[in-house]
C-alpha cells in the first residue's frame, strides 16, 4: 500500500511546463509564462509579479 503525504503540495506535474510568450502589462518587456495568456487579462513578468505580490 502506498502512503500519501496529504499536507505537502504536489509539484510533479508529469514533465516540463509549456511556456508561452507574452508582453508584461506593467513594464512592457517580452517574457514567458507557464500558461496561455487570455486576451484582456494582465500578464506580468517575474520581476513585476514579485513587486505586486509584495504589497
Amino acid at each position: 500500500m502506498r502512503e500519501f503525504n496529504r499536507g505537502a503540495p504536489r509539484r510533479d506535474f508529469g514533465g516540463p511546463r509549456e511556456m508561452h510568450k507574452a508582453t508584461c502589462s506593467e513594464c512592457g518587456q517580452e517574457c514567458e509564462v507557464p500558461f496561455k495568456p487570455t486576451e484582456g487579462k494582465p500578464v506580468f513578468c517575474r520581476e513585476c509579479y514579485r513587486k505586486k505580490k509584495s504589497f
